[in-house]
This record gives C-alpha cells, structure tokens and sequence, in this order.
C-alpha cells in the first residue's frame, strides 16, 4: 500500500496537521520507556498498547518505520529500591526490566526495532553535555552539571507556558547550586555507595531529560518525526529534551509530538496511597489481555480513561460479538482461510477486489468495501481507534442481518463474500492486536484467567462437556439434560455446534 498523509494531532503545535516525515515513506519514532523499579501499572499499559497500534498501523500504511523505545536502567528510585532490598541497583533493573517484557509480551504488544539502556549510552550522553557546555547552555557546579534554561530563548514552547509561569505552577527541585531554580541536572555528582561514570566534570550519573535526546539522537539523528509519551512527560521531561536538544544540534528536535491521555481508576488517580493502584499483573487477573487492549483502544489515545471492573466487562461482551460472529462464518462458510498480511509489513488486507457480484450480494459487497474505507478513514483521522472499532460493529451489525437472510446451503457468491469479511475483521484485529485467539478457545477461558470469570475452572467445565458427550452418544439424554442443567446453574451455557459443543460464561 502506498504510504499516506495520516492527520496527527501535534502537541506542539495544539492542531491536528498532516504526518510529513522528514525522508518522504520513512517514519522515526522514539516513545519514552519505563524505568524500572517496580513493577509496570496499567497506565504504563495503555501508553505501550497505544504506540503498538500507531507502530503496527503506520508500516500498515507502508510507512518503513524505525521505532525505539529506551529503558533507564539507573535512576534515584532504582538505587532506592536497591537500598530497600538489599541488593544492587543493576539486580533491581534486571528484575523490574524483564518484568516489563513478560507483561507487555502477555499483553500482545509487539517489540520496538531497538530499545537502548541508559547505562549502555553514557559516552552519547557525555558528548551532547559538552556539546552544551562549549555553548555555554549548561554550567558546572559543584561537581554536577546544569542545563541553563535562559539559554533557550523559546523554553516552555510544548507546554505552552512562560518559564515564570512553569516557575510559579511547577515542583521543581531545590538545590543551592543551580542559577535558576528552572535549570535542570545533565550530570549528577556521585554520592557515596550510589553507582558512577567518570566525566570530565567529575564522576557521576546522568540526569534523566539527558538520556532521551542522547539516545534518540543515536538511534534516529538529530530531528524525530514522532516523539511519543504519557501527557504526564510533557514538562518538565520533554520540554527539556527539546530545550537541551535543539540547543545542542541547532536542529528541530522532533515534528510530531504525540501524547496519550491519562488514566484514572474509579475517578481517582492512581496510587498506592489511595489503594488503587493496579499492575498490569492484577489487571490480567481481571481481564484476557485481548479484553485490556479492546478497553483501551475503544477510547480516543487522547482522552482520559477510567479503569473499571465494568469496563472491561462491557468490553469482554463486544469481544465476544465478534467472535461469535467468526464462529459463524466458519459454521456456514467453511473453516478460517489463512492470515493476510501481518501488519508489521507493508500490506492491504482490508480492500474488497474482484467484479461486483450480481443480486443480493451487490449490497454486502459494498457494505464491506465502505467498512474498509472507512476504517483507513478514522485511522487516518489522528488514529482515531474509537471510531474505527465502531465502524467494526456497524459492519459486524450489517453483516450478522444480512447472514440471517441467507439460505440454508449459502451459494458460492454469498460464501466468498463471508469470508471475506472474515479476512477483513482478521486483519483489523491484527492492526489493533485484537482477533488473534481461534474462536472457539476464545470461549474456554479458564475461571480467575480474565474478565472477572467464577465457577467452575476450566478443566472441570471441559470434563462435564466430555461427559455429556458421551451420555448424548448413548443416547442417554436424560443425562445429557441433567448435565446442561448443572452447568448452566454455574453459569456455563452450552451451544451444540457442527464441530462440537461450545460453552462459554453466561455474561
């Protein structure tokens, strides 16, 4: 597919404008990563869903994308961490970092092309500090070194606010050696028992804003395409990287500043304090990774989202129309045809080619060539994922009625536009992550593995489904009954189909 002009609100610049990288087809993206001291919450969740998306979406449009996403592996809080357990601070990033991949593996999200440390780019991070220095943007003091954000004539550009009003509005931390209470550290000194580097200034660690640019302008140059992030980095992390950025290098740092809402759990704001807070762990607990991402992405990337047990269960019961529906084109139509394109490669999949059918299959025809225009439309409009999963029911409603006008043995034309539409649902659920489970086992979760299921587990479930099937074979149906009965009390509902017997939670 010819790569697009995709709209993308910019947080630069408060408008939505169109997506123009630098090199026409080739998208740079770097999104800040966790830093990992602890284990990685649901808003860590969301922001990783939303960028998979917008990555799997972009090489979709055949954009060639390079996407990077960094880890910090040394910081104040994984040297707290360390001091709390008593072990090293590398042993904490190793432990909290290889967590934060097993979740987002369980969560379907796809890796970035790279994901450098911070501890693995400390030269990169010294030289744009002198960089700097020879500028005179940054100063030493008292073994630390301090970007000067006086240095920068348009500081507070993406926040859009003054420095007197980030002055007056904003916590910043209180240290006798900085000149404005505004400039931030490039390079802290070291402190007993705390890891360091030596640099020319003494030894030390990085600051935080520091890594970014060093590591974005390794990887990706000296101008982004896409910058991404929770809308909590704004100030003061992005606004400093721009600062120290584009005074380094005399380049635009980056084009599209893209940032995805915050999240709140039951109206409140997550923390531990408040007793709210939720791992990605305890929120498989409640719900099927495939439950979590259909959650998140049915709300704009932009707006807030309100964690809930009821959210999701609405969102399990929209999954499970969907896969009621391919259950049934393979029941009528034949079982599932092979994948389309995957969309980490440039592809379609969603385009209805051939000639126009004659008869009553002209119309579906045409619902599914809207449904794959208008899919593209809302993905183009800003990555509008709420829209586009709605276009998903409207077509997925359109669909189920005109099948409930078919006859009993379906003629061929009306069967290829079946699976049709089950190719175009596949390869929307591998744009968004979602789909990708084989129907019937989509309804054998087993109990306390998602969604909020109770009852009997899945291996008992499993084994009074066996039963019952052999009591129906005797043709013992008194047994059979009995056995329906029992399960459907426990809130279990069987459905006898051609391939064999589906049950699922009564929702």
């Amino acid at each position: 597919m010819q790569a697009a002009a995709i709209q993308l609100y910019n947080t630069l610049t408060r408008t939505k404008e169109p997506l123009q990288p630098r090199v026409p087809g080739e998208i740079r993206m770097y999104v800040c990563g966790p830093t990992v001291y602890d284990l990685s919450h649901v808003g860590h969740a969301r922001k990783e869903i939303v960028f998979d998306v917008i990555a799997r979406y972009l090489r979709f449009r055949g954009f060639r994308l390079h996407y990077v996403r960094n880890v910090t592996d040394v910081d104040d809080k994984i040297i707290q961490r360390a001091s709390q357990e008593g072990v090293s601070w590398q042993e904490v990033a190793r432990t909290y970092e290889e967590s934060f991949h097993e979740d987002l593996k369980m969560l379907g999200v796809l890796d970035p092309d790279q994901e450098p440390r911070a501890t693995e780019t400390i030269p990169e991070m010294l030289e744009m500090i002198g960089l700097l220095v020879d500028r005179r943007a940054a100063y030493a003091s008292e073994g630390s070194v301090y970007f000067s954000v006086d240095a920068c004539a348009d500081y507070g550009k993406l926040s859009g606010r003054r420095p007197e009003e980030l002055l007056a509005g904003a916590r910043v931390e209180v240290d006798d050696a900085k000149r404005n209470p505004l400039d931030f550290a490039l390079w802290k000194r070291s402190k007993p028992g705390e890891p360091f580097w030596p640099s020319p200034w003494g030894d030390g660690r990085p600051g935080w804003h520091i890594e970014c640019s060093a590591m974005s302008r390794k990887f990706l140059g000296e101008t982004l395409d896409i910058h991404g992030g929770g809308v909590d980095l704004v100030f003061p992390h992005h606004e400093n990287e721009i600062a120290q950025s584009e005074t380094a290098t005399g380049n635009p740092y980056c084009l599209h500043w893209v940032h995805n809402g915050l999240l709140t759990v039951h109206k409140d704001k997550m923390s531990k304090s408040l007793g709210n807070f939720v791992t990605i762990r305890d929120a498989l607990k409640q719900a099927r990774p495939e439950t979590l991402r259909l959650f998140f992405l049915s709300h704009h990337y932009r707006s807030p989202v309100d964690f809930t047990p009821e959210g999701l269960a609405d969102t399990r019961k929209n999954l499970d129309y969907f896969y009621n529906t391919l259950v049934r084109i393979a029941e009528r139509c034949g079982p599932d045809v092979p994948e389309g394109p995957d969309p980490a490669e440039a592809g379609d999949g969603l385009t209805v080619r051939g000639p126009l059918p004659s008869g009553p299959a002209a119309q579906m025809w045409g619902v599914l060539s809207a449904f794959a225009q208008r899919f593209i439309r809302e993905m183009d409009d800003d990555f509008n994922t709420a829209e586009a999963i709605g276009e998903m029911f409207r077509t997925t409603t359109e669909f189920n009625r005109w099948m409930d006008g078919l006859p009993t043995e379906i003629p061929e034309p009306d069967r290829a536009l079946a699976q049709r539409f089950r190719a175009q649902i596949r390869q929307v659920g591998r744009i968004l992550g979602v789909l990708q489970e084989e129907p019937l086992r989509w309804f054998r979760a087993e109990a306390g593995a998602g969604d909020g299921a109770q009852g009997p587990s899945q291996r008992e479930i499993e084994a009074r489904v066996r039963e019952r099937e052999e009591a129906r074979k005797a043709r013992d149906w008194k047994t059979a009954d009995r056995i329906r009965d029992e399960l459907a009390a426990s809130g279990i509902v069987l459905e006898d189909k051609p391939q064999g017997t589906l049950w699922k939670r009564r929702g």
